[in-house]
Formats: C-alpha cells, structure tokens, sequence
C-alpha cells in the first residue's frame, strides 16, 4: 500500500481506525516484555477495552523475565499470523514503533532492542521505510516542541510528567505529507504508556514540583536544561542511526528530501535555538557534550550518506543552497567544520561558473541603456516595464546578482564593492545621467523615509554613498576651483544635480554637513578657499527638508554654525566677472535666510555679512527705480552679478522684474485675419528679447522655481496672448536645470487647473512647446512614452471629429516625433489591450520606428520579445497596408516574418474604387464644377455615405484632368474642413492609390511617362500650396507607403524638387534664426497665422502661431523619405534630397541619432559618397571624431591598431567610470583627471599650459541628442566605426587583437620608457603561458605578441592610468563598444573569439595530460583584473573577459546569437575546452532566467557540449572521474533553480517541468557514471527529488 497518495481526510480517518485496531494491545504488550516494562504497570494504567467490547480480545504471550532477542521475531510471527489485513497490522507496528522510539531513546539497552527489533522486522518486509521515516521524523518534531514547551513552563509540570511525551501524544498516522507535520495528532486513549519508576535506571528523571521551589535559579535552570539537552541528544542519536538502517534500502526520492530537510534543520539549530528557550547566562558551554557530538555526528553520516555520489540520493548542492555553512555558533567540532568547508569549496567553484569574468571591473556606463529584467512581484507592470540593470553588479553567495535594497545593504563600507558604487555615483555627478536614471537607483535616507513606503526596486545606492560621492565631487571642483582653471559651468551643472538630490530625499542633510566640515578640514591642504561652497547651500536654503533641518531638528544650531563657518572672504583675480560679485555676497545672502528662519540662531550670525545686506537692498532700488523693470539686455557685467545677489535676497521682487521685462512692450490688437470676424478682438503681448542664457545660469534654484511658476500663469492661465519671448524664455529656464526644473506638462497643468487646457489657444501651445522646444528634454527624463501616451489621448479624441484640423495635426506631428525618438521597446497602449488609439498614418511610423529599434539597439526584454506579435497586431487591427518587398528586405526578421504574410488589399481597394467610381464622379461633378450650387455643400456634408466621401478628393483628381482650375476650390476646401481629421487622411491615402492606377492606365494608353507625372505635380500643387487643401506631410507619407509603384518615389522627389516648397523651407529656416534656438538674442518675429499654416488649417482658428509652420512638420518626414529612397536602391536621389535638405535638417531635434541609426540600419548596403552626405547633417565641428577619422574615410585600407586603440581610450576616458577617487589626491590629480583630451585627440605636448586648453563641461542644453557627453562619446564611435569603408571582420579582427594582446604591448612600451612598473617582476619580456601547469611542459620561455602600429607610450601617458589599470578598462570599453554596433559585428565577434580559442597552443599541442590542461585552464581564466596586476594576463582570458564585458551591455534579443561561439568550438573533445565553453556561457543563463525559450536552447547547446565529452558512444572515452567536473553539475542544478525562481534561489524554488524534461532528455546520451550524477535533473518522480517534490509534477503522477 503507497502510504503517500493518501488525501489527508482519509488519511486522518484511516489513522484513528489504526489507533483502536485491536492488535495495537498485543503489540504494545509485545514489545513492552521485550523491553522489560511489562511487570511495571499499575492497575489503573492497564490496557483499556477497544470501543467495539464484540472484538475478540488477543494477547502475546506473556513471560515474567525479558526473553532473549532472537526470539522476538518468531513471537511477532505467532502475533501475526492472528490478523488477515498485513498493511493494517504493519502500519499499528510501526505507529507502536515509533511512540517506542521516542519514549526509550534516553535508555541504552532498550533503544538497542528496538534497532534490533527494526531490522528484524526489516527481514520479513514488515517496515515500509518510506511511511516509517517521515512519520518518525515528524513525531520526533512534536516531540522536541513539546519539550521546549515543557521547559519554559517547567513550574507547573505535575509530579508524574516526563520530560517527553508518552506514546499516546505522538502523532500515529503514517502520513508524513500532512499539512501541519510538526502538530500532533487527537490522542489516543485506547493504549497508553506504563509509568515509570523513579528508581529505574531507563526513566527519564521527573521533575517534582519541590525540585523548582525557589522559580529562576540557576541551577535549577541548569539542571532542567541538561535535562532536555539529554534527552533530544538521545532521541536524535537512536533515530539518525534507524535512518541510517533505512538507507540501506531504496527509499523514494521524496522520503530522502524529506530526511534531508529534518538533518539540515537538526545541525543549524544544534544548540536548540528554534525551542525559543531563553537560558540564563552561562547556561550554554561553546564546546557540545558527549551527547550531543554522538548526534551531530550521526547527522552528518546520514547527510554524507544522502550526498554520497555514488547513490546520489540527494544532489549535494541541496548542501550548497542550504546555507548551512552560515550557521551561528558553529560547534567547534571537526567532523562539521570539514562538511563546511566542503560546501564553502565546491559553492566557490559553482558561484564562478555564474559570475562575468570582468565582475570587478564591470561598472556602468551612462550611454547605454539597459533593462532590468528580474521581475519583482510587488512591483506594478508598468513600473517593472520601464526598470533598469542595477548600475553596478554585485553577487550573492551563491554568484546570482543581488538587486535592489538587497543589493545597497549588502554592500560593506570600505569594501572594493563600495569603492566601486562610489566610482559609478562620481561619475554620473560628472556626466549628468538623467533624473530618471537617478530616480532608479537612489534610496531614501532612513530620516526621511515612513515606515509605510515600499522598498525601491532596482535602487542600489544608500545615502552613505551619495553624500561621500557628493562631497569628492566638491572637493575636486575646489581643487579644480584653486588652480585657477575657470570651472563655472561644472559648478552650475552639479548645484542642479545636488538640488535634486537634496530635495529627493537621498542625502541626510545634517549628516552630510558633519561629514562636509570634517573633509574640509582635515590635514593642512586648506581646499577651502572661495565661496563655493557657500553659494552650493544657499541653492537649496529653502528646500523643505533643508529648513526643518534648521528649524526643527535637535542639532540645528550646531548645523548652523557648521553651514556658516564655510564663508570665505572673496580674493577673485576677476573681481567685476558676474560670479565673483555673487560669491562675495553670498555669505550675506545666507546670514540673511538664516536670520528670518530661526530666532536661537541668530547669535552666531555673521554682523559684518548681515550689514553688508543693505548694500545688496541699495543696489537694488538704484537699479529698479521703483517700478521693478530692467534692460536685461543692456546690463554690465556688475549689474548681472548684482541681479543675480538679488534672486537669493529678494527672490519674489527679481521675479516681478523678469515678468514685467518680458511683456514690457506692451500688449496689440491681432487684426482679423481673412477667416476671424470683426467684431472678435485678440489681444497679443508684443515682442521684447528673450532672456539670455547667460543671465538665467546664474539665478537661484529659488527664483527660477518661482519664474517657472509664474510663467506658466501668464503662458497657460492669461488673458492676453503671451509673446514667443515667454515662451522661448520659459523654454530655456527648463533646459538650463533639466534635474530640478523638470515638469511633465500634461499632468502639472492640470493638476494646477484642470480646465487649463480646454481653453481653444492652451492646447496649441503646449503642444508647439513640445513639439519644436522640449522633445529632447522630455527624451532625456525618459519621458516620451509617457508623453506619447498623453498625446494618444488628444489625437483619438480628435480624430473621428469634425473640423478640429489645426490641434489634431500638430498632436499627430508630435506624436510622430515622439515615436521616431523613442530609442527602446514601447508599448503602443498603456494597458496593453485591445486595437491602438493612434491614426493610419502613426500606426505605420510605429512599425517603421520598430524596425528600426530592434535592427539597430536591439530588443532589451525578453517579455518584449513575447508581446511584439501581440503589439503588431494592436497596430494592424485598423490597418490594411501593406510594406513592399524591398523595405520588408530591410526589416529584421522578427517583423518581417509577421508582416510578410500579410494579403496586399489594394487590388480590392481599386476594385471597391471602381465600383463606386460612377456615383463619386457624380457627385463630384455637382459639388466641384465652377457653377456648383454653395448650398449642396451641407447636402453633401450632411447626406453622402462615408464609403463615398473618402474618395472625394479621388474624385477631384479625376475631374481636374490636368487643369486644376476647372475645380471649384472654394467648395472643395469647404467640404474638407468640415470632414474629420481621419477622414481627411484616408481621402489622402486612397488618393494616393488612385493615382498610382490611373498612371498605370494611362500609360497602357500610349500617353508619354513624363507628361503624366508632369500632370501629377501640377495636381497635387494645386491641392497643398495654390489652395492649401491638404497637409503636405501626410501627402508624402502616403506616396513613399507605395514605393512598390514604380512612379511613386518619383512624384516624391518631384514634389520636393519644386520651389513652392524650396521656397517655404527657407522661410522656415529664416524666421526661425539659428537651429541652437536659446543663442537667440534678438526679439522673435512672430510669422502670420495664414502664412505658416495655410487655409486647411488655419481656417476659423484665430490664435497666433509661435513656432509652429507647416515647414516644421516635414522634419520628421524627410529622414523617412531618405529611409525608403535608400531601401528602393534610389542612391543618387537620397544624395540629392539630403544636399538639398541639409540645412533645413539642421532644426531636426535629434539628427545625431538620425545619422547613427540609419548607418546602422543600413550597415554594408550604403556606397561611402551617401555615407559622408549623412555624416554631413551633423556640424562636425561639435563632434568629438577622431582626427584621423577624415582619412580613413577616404581610404580603402583598414585603419591602423593605433586608430582602433585610440577610440578604446576615448572610451575609458570619457564612458566609463574612472578608477581614481580623485578628490582624495593631490590637486594634480583631480587636474588630469578633468583636463583629460578629449577622446581620440592627441593633447598639447607641454602639460604646462593645460590650463588653457580645459574646455569645461558641457550643459544639457549643449548636447541635448544624443543627452549627455558620455553617451556622444560613445555613439560617436559608432558612427565612426559604421562609416569606415572597410569590412565589419576588419574591424573586429583589429579591436580583438589590441585586446588579446594588451597587457604585453602596453608594458614593453612602459618598460622601455621607464624601466619596470613597480612590483613587476618580470622584465619587459613577460610569458602567456599559463603558470599554473609544468614550467617545463607549458614552455614558460614563449615571448608574447604585442600589436604592431600602437603608440603605446604616447597611449598609456594620456589615459592617466598605470598599464594594468588601463589594460582591463580597455577590455571593459571595447565589450562595450561592441554591443553598439549591429548584429553583423557580433557574427564576426564570435568566429573571431572561437578561433583566437581554438588556435591556443596548449590546447592544440597533443602532447599535455589532462592534470596540465586543467590547470592551464584554471589560470588562464582567473579575473583579468588580478591577472592584470601581475601580468600574468592570458589571450584566452582576455577574449573571456571581452565577451563578458559584451554581454553585459547586450539586450536580450541579440544574446541568441552568442550561441555562434559554441557552434564554432564544437566539436568539444577535452575536458579543458568544455571549461572555457562554461566559463563563457555559463554567466549568461542567469541573465536568462525571465527567457525561458532562449534560456532553454542556451541550456541544451550547453549540455550537447557535455555529450560532445562524455556521451555514451565517445571513443575513446574521456579518462575523467565524475568528481572531476562536480563543479559544472552544481551549476547546472544550480541554473535550473535560478530559472525556476526567475531570480535568486529560495528555499522554496522549484525547476520548471520543461527544463527538467529537457535535461533528462539530454542525460540519456551521456555515459552512466556522469548520466548518474544528473539523475534529479529529470521528470520522473521515482528517481528524482525534485519532480518528486514538485506539485505539477506529482499532481500528473498520482
């Protein structure tokens, strides 16, 4: 009978029949002579009648003297053969059994005749071990708890107790699945225990209530815990040594997880903690007892017996997930501590096979985003949608890596890790990641955070490591500050960044400014020279937490004193610049703050600053006259600084005066446009000059918090319509403090007023801001899919809505703008359900800007990957157009694939044309002909059919018959503006297609080519610039859609070839002024309604334009229309366009990343003339390109290592974060390290005039696509390597080589210049050779091959690091360059890599035993960090460390294609390879653990290596013992785990049911002794614990 299968109701009632089976009696008697307990009994504790008094009553025999042992059997068979039902009787014996064993274990002898009696029993099969066990282990739990219970309650326990309960407290059943093993079962009153004498030597002492007279002593404590002590050692003790008998059989693989689990839990709490007994001091000794070394140890024979691996009843990484070696107060036992070290050994071989080789060099890069892929079960969708990677990784025991708080706290101060985060936080102080970024991984220091808030998901930097970093980063601009060197602009920068972080929470102010006086203060650098610092606290005087800090907090008055004891007198050698007026007021501007915040501090302010305030007050009612109005454009020098004091003093008066400045020239009547009616007045503020950038930097936080506030009154809320001089200014105060000014407009506007934006002008106005001013911003706080998502909303209302052309179009051209820009994967709707709300004309920009997504960046998420077919059918629901041949040639395949199939539906849109062509023609006719009725206008509008009135301008086309002006346009215009927006572009799209059949008919006519297409312009000039019917850039998104036309694209370039359009481009471009709109000074010239929109859409609209032209609306189209030219081979006619074009491209927000995605896009198919007239859209000059990048352009021949190496450096210098800590050296430090040349420039030979050549950091608003240095640094070298004129092979072949041979080449070259780095050994010629085998074997003598054609002196001096250092930054920079480029880089990575591996000459050379190899493997793989730093380096470890630092930054979708490297190394035929196989894929399955289709193939490429090694029929087979590779079956088991849990391994984690069919399925091919080692790795729940303990699976079983 399987005691196992059994429901727990049945199973519960079966147990309570077992408990009254009348041949319980006989056995308990039975067993009680064996014992010698029998002649004990008192009548009153004599066997009790069965309920049933009928059954007939059956005794053992009785004897008065113990009879010998070997007897016991043959009565048990007597007894037996009394009842029929044998399972019935079986289960009672071992119920009896078990009560036995709990009740006797204390008593030598008769816990010996109980084994005894166990293996007698064994003999004729009457123990079904698999019930027994669990059912003992589970009694034993309830025994030990109630003595715990029994302990703390000792006092009441009466006279006749025993420390342990008597069989009838122990549990019964024999089912061991029971929800609740540790509860006892009902009692049991048939049979009962007899009770012991105090003289019997076997009795437990009991305790009597004399013996606890005085409550608390410690002796009585002591007495009672050696009591309990005993007694659980003994009980413990007998059964380890029943479970080592059962062992012996085989047991299912459940009853040995179940052993398992109760060993683990007996050794982690040896000393009884899980009781919850609280002994008095002293109580516990740190050396175990007698007894208690017994048990453990039989513990320990039980878990090596289960671990074993020749039987392998349990994996030993059960062991390594266990934890065991964390225990506390690990008993100082010999036996243990070798287990332990066991499990510390084999863990530390596993966790590797888990971690990049580069894990303590991988540190961040701000120019590349990556996806946090681990979900995290309390997160929201969204918010998990839109998640980072950690920026820094750090492994847990087990080597997964941590994420989140569990990351932050895990991390110790002054470890190599904290250095590490510390690296990551300086360095995005220096190149201003995005708010959004920062938002991700800062937490709340724990001042300010509630009780109530839910841990941050992905933050990993605790407010320790921001408040260090932050205050490194003031002491290198002091340092930087006191060499003179002109640094305003990083000063400006970072009081932004800080007023962010202040204000969010993440720094504990008052610690911060503890910890700020004790850095500057220590030694006798004096650093603190100027007011800097000063000025940084003043910017955030008034943030909320700041003041409390001042006003409310316990230490305030010491914060104080602290804040004022920064002041510095002003010694500036320009004493009349802007910034040096303003540091010399600043003390007073806080003296004064302070002042009016806090009457107990006012003793320690400063007198002389707080006098020297009536100055600033003087200067003030000089300059304003009273009436609070200034000519910023006319202010000295003095005056700006002194305006500047002022915003700190009197922030509301400064903010007055920029107000009235700004409407300063008074307010104009609009005069009635052509469609406004006379008796409508519109007021408009008129034009002054914007405020310059120049004079807004320089504002307080506090001032431009306030400007920004009362500008969107006046903008949003006003009467009068605001002058494009608010609105340009409004612009600019957002750019210039892009961290703390940042609003999202949709939300902020209406949640100051909710009706704001349903005023008729509101709308537009946000939406030009948006559109022409702030796309980039919005881009860089990771915003856009937000916006695009408010967007949506405008666009489907609109949409289906009549006459709305002007707002509709506008949101539509943002909306388009917003998706071209989008630089990841994004969902078209936020809930992700149901058809897109978006237009024709979005849903098709949408599949192109996918395409062009995951052609060119990749897709990051694997749950991305699994809802584009979801997506693409959202956005083809309400499409039905088709892509041509030649633009699918271009798509990846992921959409090419889907779209392919795809009916083309215009033959059946041509034929429904057709059939409605004779009542659309008549209808036509009566309302376009010159002498049309006006009046069947509203007939027309009114009562045609919608199938009709979307080919209206179908019809037009047809009737005007090349003469335009045989149409009524009046009529025509009239008709289009009371249609829907949609409408208006369906008529476009089927307009489109109709004139595409007519050529085509027209042309089998015999009417010449050129006359039709002639005739074609001459249309559809009449439609967009003669009567402005229809919106230009929906005409030409329709006419490039049907690029499988042969005419279409030539009716495109026909289009923009005219000067209509020439003509309004330029204008364009003339009232707009330069493309760096905020260098703007001059008043803005605002460009008549109608001039800029045109009939259709300016119509009865009355409210002004500010920078919104119908001209500005092509710039997204154009970079489509390049797009589809170079997909249909039209080379010559892409060049002429983008010539044509490119100043008009200049105003394209974000045409850095236009030429690096189309380079990308169409990498290898572009001809190096189209290459250079793209790289020509950008202005060159503002590009960090190499200088030698011209000619390499211009040359056929591959670029020398010198070039390549050059743009490494760049990397390192710029990208990623330096290992320096800068601001803790010498100034000399914090100069080079700022003063570094810029990337692949050679800097000045002299170093003396560096201070001259320091160009300064660069404001967002100067780098605003692609949004930071760092990532302009490293999206040039993109652009760089995809324009070069030389193979994708080349090019990696150079890259790998530097990096395969950069510790050798880099130090000859330091050798050569300086003698031998310091701490090296070896001189210049250094071995690569693995010293980890025979010297004499492995040919130490072999010199390494250094890359020929680097300047390597010149290259290690201006990088500012020493050759090791500077050696593993280069792997790290060129992995991640890599991961930039297109998949057609990686195929050739990959080959590469194999081959640089295969051709190693110690594994080709025959002759090396495999003890050799493997050691040379071992060494060859150590981090290259340690290997770097005694240059002991290996090619081999090298490439390793390259292709994890590569990983590292892939997405997702493109680590599929990683499995090119074992498909290139296979056949695997040594143990050595398969190794470096591991150690190369073994990192990327944790990455993997969310991707379960790419995790599953990656898993079984993997495991088909290992059959390459040991499948069954490998001949010879490989002399290895599985031991050997113990490693790699951790980490398999170890893998399967991770992916079950879908992140760190818990103790409940299961593996999913697929992988382990997918791993048993690959086991049967290889050999035996290794298939073995695998044998829980499988879904079989008769041999595996894990199929047998998971619910699935055992659900299918029963």
């Amino acid at each position: 009978m399987d005691q196992n299968q059994r429901p727990s109701s049945s199973a519960s009632a079966a147990s309570r029949a077992y408990q009254f089976h009348p041949a319980r009696a006989a056995i308990v008697n039975l067993f009680d002579l064996y014992l010698g307990r029998s002649s004990r009994q008192k009548p009153d504790d004599s066997v009790r009648e069965p309920p049933n008094k009928s059954q007939k009553r059956v005794l053992a025999l009785n004897r008065e003297l113990p009879p010998r042992n070997e007897q016991f059997l043959l009565d048990f068979e007597q007894l037996q053969s009394q009842f029929p039902d044998q399972d019935q009787l079986r289960v009672v014996t071992e119920s009896v059994l078990i009560s036995l064993v709990v009740q006797c274990s204390n008593h030598a002898p008769r816990a010996e005749f109980l084994l005894f009696a166990l293996r007698s029993l064994c003999t004729i099969g009457h123990i079904n071990w698999d019930s027994f066990l669990p059912s003992l282990l589970s009694s034993v739990s309830t025994a030990e708890m109630s003595v715990g219970q029994g302990s703390q309650a000792m006092p009441a326990v009466s006279p006749q107790s025993g420390i342990l309960p008597s069989s009838n407290a122990i549990p019964n059943s024999s089912n061991f699945q029971s929800s609740t093993p540790a509860s006892p079962l009902p009692s049991v009153h048939g049979i009962g225990s007899p009770t012991q004498s105090a003289i019997e030597p076997s009795s437990m002492s009991p305790v009597k209530s004399s013996d606890v007279a005085s409550n608390g002593q410690q002796a009585t404590a002591r007495f009672n815990s050696s009591i309990r002590d005993n007694a659980i050692s003994s009980l413990r003790q007998l059964c380890c040594k029943i479970i080592l008998t059962g062992l012996a059989f085989n047991l299912k693989p459940v009853t040995h997880a179940n052993i398992f689990s109760h060993m683990l839990n007996w050794l982690v709490n040896w000393d009884q903690k899980q009781l919850g007994v609280d002994e008095p001091d002293g109580v516990r000794s740190w050396r175990p007892g007698k007894a208690l070394v017994e048990w453990l140890h039989s513990c320990l024979d039980v878990i090596w017996l289960l671990v074993d691996e020749d039987k392998c009843r349990v994996p030993f990484y059960e062991l390594l997930r266990s934890g065991l070696q964390f225990m506390e107060n690990i008993p100082d036992d010999e036996a243990l501590f070798t287990l332990i070290l066991e499990i510390h050994r084999r863990r530390d071989m596993m966790a590797m096979h888990m971690k990049m080789l580069d894990q303590h060099l991988h540190c961040p890069t701000f120019g590349t985003h990556r996806i946090f892929t681990q979900t995290t079960p309390s997160v929201s969708g969204e918010a998990v949608a839109s998640l980072r990677y950690s920026p820094i990784t750090y492994p847990s025991v087990l080597g997964e890596p941590l994420h989140g708080e569990e990351l932050a706290t895990s991390i110790p101060k002054g470890s190599l890790d904290w250095e590490r985060a510390l690296r990551c936080i300086r360095h995005a102080l220096c190149t201003t990641p995005s708010p959004d970024w920062w938002k991700r991984v800062l937490l709340v220091a724990p001042c300010y955070r509630s009780s109530s808030q839910a841990p941050t998901p992905g933050a990993v930097f605790i407010s320790e490591m921001i408040c260090e970093a932050t205050i490194d980063r003031i002491v290198e601009l002091l340092k930087l500050t006191n060499s003179d060197i002109n640094c305003w602009q990083e000063w400006l920068v970072f009081s932004d960044i800080f007023f962010f972080l202040i204000k969010s929470g993440c720094i504990d102010f008052v610690d911060f400014v503890d910890k700020l006086v004790s850095r500057l203060t220590e030694g006798d650098q004096q650093i603190l020279r100027t007011n800097h610092v000063t000025w940084l606290l003043a910017q955030i005087i008034r943030v909320e937490l700041v003041m409390n800090a001042l006003n409310q907090d316990a230490r305030k008055v010491e914060t104080t004193r602290k804040i004022l004891s920064f002041h510095k007198e002003d010694r500036s050698s320009d004493p009349n610049s802007p910034q040096s007026i303003l540091l010399d007021f600043i003390s007073s501007c806080q003296n004064l703050r302070i002042w009016s915040l806090n009457t107990t501090t006012r003793e320690y302010l400063n007198n002389e600053q707080l006098q020297k305030g009536k100055q600033i007050d003087e200067w003030w009612r000089t300059a304003s006259k009273g009436d609070r109005i200034m000519d910023y454009m006319n202010m000295d020098e003095r005056s700006i600084g002194m305006f500047w004091v002022v915003s700190y003093t009197m922030a509301q008066p400064a903010c007055e005066t920029v107000i009235n400045w700004l409407s300063s020239a008074g307010v104009a009547e609009s005069l009635p446009g052509t469609n406004l009616q006379s008796n409508e007045r519109l007021m408009v503020m008129q034009e002054v000059s914007p405020l310059p950038m120049s004079l807004l930097s320089g504002f307080s936080m506090n001032l431009c918090l306030k400007l920004a506030y009362q500008m969107e009154e006046s903008l949003f809320s006003g009467q009068v319509v605001p002058s494009i001089a608010m609105a340009e200014t409004y612009c600019r105060l957002l750019l210039i403090a892009p961290h703390s000014l940042f609003r999202s407009h949709f939300n902020h506007l209406a949640q100051r007023n909710p009706s704001v934006l349903s005023k008729p002008g509101v709308t537009l106005l946000v939406l030009e801001i948006l559109n022409y001013r702030l796309l980039p911003l919005y881009r860089y706080q990771g915003k856009s899919k937000a916006l695009m998502y408010d967007v949506t909303k405008i666009v489907s209302a609109l949409k289906s809505k009549r006459g709305d052309h002007r707002v509709f179009r506008l949101a539509e051209n943002l909306c388009m703008n917003l998706i071209l820009s989008l630089r990841d994967f994004f969902f078209v709707k936020r809930e992700g359900k149901g058809p897109t709300e978006f237009t024709e004309t979005l849903n098709r920009v949408t599949v192109v800007t996918l395409a062009i997504i995951i052609k060119t960046r990749g897709i990051a998420d694997a749950d991305h990957l699994l809802y584009l077919q979801t997506m693409l059918e959202q956005i083809l629901a309400t499409s039905n157009h088709t892509w041509s041949e030649k633009t699918l040639r271009y798509f990846p395949s992921l959409l090419r694939d889907f779209l392919i199939q795809r009916i083309d539906k215009r033959g059946l849109a041509i034929q429904e044309w057709q059939q409605a062509e004779t009542t659309v023609i008549n209808q036509c006719t009566q309302l376009l002909s010159p002498s049309a009725d006006p009046t069947y206008v509203m007939t027309y509008i009114s009562h045609s059919f919608p199938q009709h009135r979307q080919y209206l301008c179908a019809g037009a086309w047809i009737l005007m018959q090349g003469h335009p002006e045989n149409i009524n346009s009046l009529n025509l215009a009239r008709v289009l503006r009371e249609f829907s927006p949609e409408e208006v572009s369906s008529n476009i799209y089927t307009m489109v297609d109709v004139l595409l059949h007519h050529i085509q008919l027209e042309l089998q006519h015999g009417h010449s080519l050129q006359d039709l297409l002639l005739k074609v312009c001459a249309n559809l000039a009449f439609y967009i610039w003669t009567h402005e019917l229809l919106p230009l850039d929906i005409l030409l998104l329709a006419l490039i859609d049907r690029d499988d036309d042969p005419h279409a694209l030539h009716i495109v370039i026909s289009l923009l070839d005219r000067q209509e359009l020439q003509q309004r481009v330029k204008q364009h471009c003339s009232n707009r002024g330069p493309p760096e709109h905020w260098l703007v000074s001059a008043p803005f010239k605002r460009v008549e309604l109608q001039k800029a929109l045109g009939n259709h859409l300016c119509w009865k609209d009355r409210y002004p334009t500010f920078f919104d032209d119908i001209a500005g609306r092509l710039i997204p189209v154009i970079p489509l229309i390049i797009y589809r030219l170079i997909e249909n081979d039209a080379i010559d006619s892409a060049d002429r366009i983008l010539l044509m074009y490119s100043p008009f491209l200049k105003y394209h927000p974000l045409r850095f990343t236009f030429v690096r995605d189309i380079l990308a896009y169409f990498y290898g198919h572009l001809p190096g003339k189209l290459i250079v007239r793209i790289l020509n859209v950008l202005e060159v000059n503002k590009i960090p390109f190499s200088e030698s990048f011209p000619v390499h352009m211009n040359s056929a021949m591959c670029p020398p290592a010198d070039y390549f190496a050059s743009l490494l450096l760049g990397l390192v210098n710029n990208v990623i974060p330096p290992l320096h800590n800068n601001s803790k050296s010498g100034t000399s430090d914090a100069l080079n390290n700022s003063m570094r040349a810029p990337p692949n420039k050679t800097p000045p030979p002299s170093q003396s005039g560096q201070a001259n050549v320091f160009d300064g950091q660069k404001a967002f608003y100067q780098i605003q696509d692609p949004g930071t240095y760092t990532q302009l640094v490293l999206e040039t070298a993109v652009i760089e390597l995809l324009s070069l004129p030389v193979s994708a092979f080349q090019i990696v072949s150079s890259l790998v080589q530097i990096v395969v041979n950069i510790q050798p080449t880099l130090i000859q070259s330091s050798n050569g210049l300086h003698g031998a780095p310091s701490g090296v050994g070896q001189g210049s010629i250094l071995p690569t050779s693995p010293s980890g085998g025979s010297t004499d074997s492995l040919g130490t003598s072999r010199s390494p091959a250094s890359v020929s054609g680097i300047n390597a002196s010149n290259f290690v001096s201006r990088s500012g690091y020493t050759c090791q250092q500077l050696s593993c930054l280069l792997i790290q920079a060129c992995g991640l360059l890599l991961a930039q480029l297109p998949p057609d880089f990686h195929v050739q990575l990959y080959l590469e890599a194999s081959r640089i591996i295969k051709e190693t000459w110690w594994l080709t050379d025959g002759k090396r035993s495999m003890g050799e190899l493997d050691s040379a493997v071992g060494y060859a793989l150590l981090d290259p960090t340690w290997a770097a730093q005694d240059n002991t380096s290996t090619a081999i470890g090298n490439i390793v460390a390259l292709l994890h630092s590569f990983f590292s930054n892939l997405p997702q979708e493109w680590l599929e294609g990683t499995h090119r490297i074992i498909k290139h190394l296979r056949p695997v035929t040594s143990v050595a390879m398969l190794r470096i196989a591991f150690r190369i894929m073994g990192p990327l399955l944790p990455k993997l653990a969310n991707a379960h289709a790419l995790f599953s193939k990656t898993l079984s490429l993997i495991l088909s290596m290992m059959v390459d090694v040991f499948g069954k029929n490998v001949q010879p087979p490989t002399p290895v013992e599985p031991l050997e590779i113990a490693d790699l079956m951790d980490f398999f088991h170890h893998v399967v785990h991770y992916e079950g849990q879908g992140g760190p391994v818990q103790a409940n984690s299961k593996p999913r049911p697929e992988v382990l069919a997918l791993c048993g399925r690959a086991a049967e091919s290889l050999r035996p002794d290794i298939q073995h080692l695998l044998s829980h790795l499988k879904p079989d729940t008769n041999s595996s614990i894990y199929a047998a303990t998971h619910p699935k699976l055992n659900q299918n079983s029963s």
